[in-house]
């Protein structure tokens, strides 16, 4: 299947207006399963991301440990503690809490996976969340290998079994332990990797790298924005956050037609590479951090 740019004109049809007599319930509830002792900055990226996407509502959902962190560095967030283990990571008792605030708090897009860990306690959690978190869901990190780790087939059916669908957004080294395939095969065949894993698994897949490529099953895309300053810990968790809170929005307005994954997952890949080309003609590409993307987001929406 051939990739190529979706124009601006594209990307515009799954950003949401705005209009003025808007509340914040317009524009969705994000929830970011995120985080564990030594990576609450995963999660405090993946919610900044999330706030400034433009979505009404953000919660962190982090183990107990790292809840104060969080809470203190992203104030406009709302923040749910969830039960952590000896090492720092979610319970897998937990996952009953997480899906009733879902439910009760009316959370419209999920998250999960930056900076989880693949413990086992967190793993059987984040299986736990995958496969019974009834809403949309942006499947990152640390969740994509535990994905990897179980029996392929398995899997697959675990997701196609899902209600809502999913989107998945590994970088070339996460694609090649989900396809089980060396790491230079998914570097030379990045567009059948792509299309291969949105096949399998289902819902939209976002191969990150130079040029990103998203594959939906039907249409597959690339991304022409981002360059070396996006090759920093943490870039990939304000993508994630930036998508589901794109996605939210898309969800809860009302206001996008079509293919709401797909076209939430190509606009957050613009304004994510976008937002670092602007920030490394400013900061260099060295002097880029990733909670500068973040920074960066409201002039990549200007650009669009």
């Amino acid at each position: 299947m051939a990739s190529k740019p979706l124009t601006k004109a594209e990307l515009r049809e799954g950003l949401v207006a705005r209009e003025p007599g808007d509340h914040k319930g317009v524009y969705g509830h994000v929830l970011v399963v995120a985080g564990s002792r030594g990576m609450a900055g995963a999660a405090i990226l993946a919610a900044r991301a999330a706030l400034r996407s433009g979505a009404g509502l953000v919660t962190a959902a982090v183990p107990y440990g790292v809840a104060q962190t969080v809470a203190a560095a992203v104030p406009s967030a709302l923040t749910l503690s969830l039960p952590d283990n000896p090492a720092g990571v979610f319970r897998p008792d937990g996952f009953e809490r997480l899906r009733a605030y879902a439910r009760d708090r009316r959370a419209t897009a999920a998250a999960i996976g930056p900076g989880v860990s693949t413990h086992p306690d967190a793993a059987r959690f984040v299986l736990h969340a995958v496969s019974g978190l009834a809403l949309p869901l942006v499947v990152d990190a640390d969740a994509l290998n535990v994905l990897a780790a179980q029996e392929a087939d398995g899997v697959a059916q675990m997701l196609k079994a899902r209600p809502h669908p999913c989107a998945f957004t590994p970088h070339p080294a996460e694609m090649a332990r989900i396809l089980k395939v060396p790491k230079p095969e998914v570097e030379s065949q990045r567009v059948k990797s792509v299309e291969r894993l949105a096949r399998d698994w289902g819902g939209v897949a976002l191969l990150k790298g130079h040029k990103t490529l998203i594959a939906s099953g039907v249409r597959t895309a690339l991304n022409p924005t981002g360059g070396p300053g996006l090759a920093k810990g943490g870039s990939g968790d304000v993508l994630t956050g930036l998508l589901a809170g794109l996605w939210a929005q898309a969800l809860a307005s009302g206001r996008v037609a079509g293919d709401l994954g797909f076209k939430s997952a190509a606009l957050a890949a613009w304004l994510h590479g976008t937002a670092g080309d602007l920030a490394e003609k400013e900061l260099t590409p060295w002097g880029v951090a990733s909670s500068d993307l973040v920074d960066y987001l409201p002039k990549a929406f200007a650009a669009l």
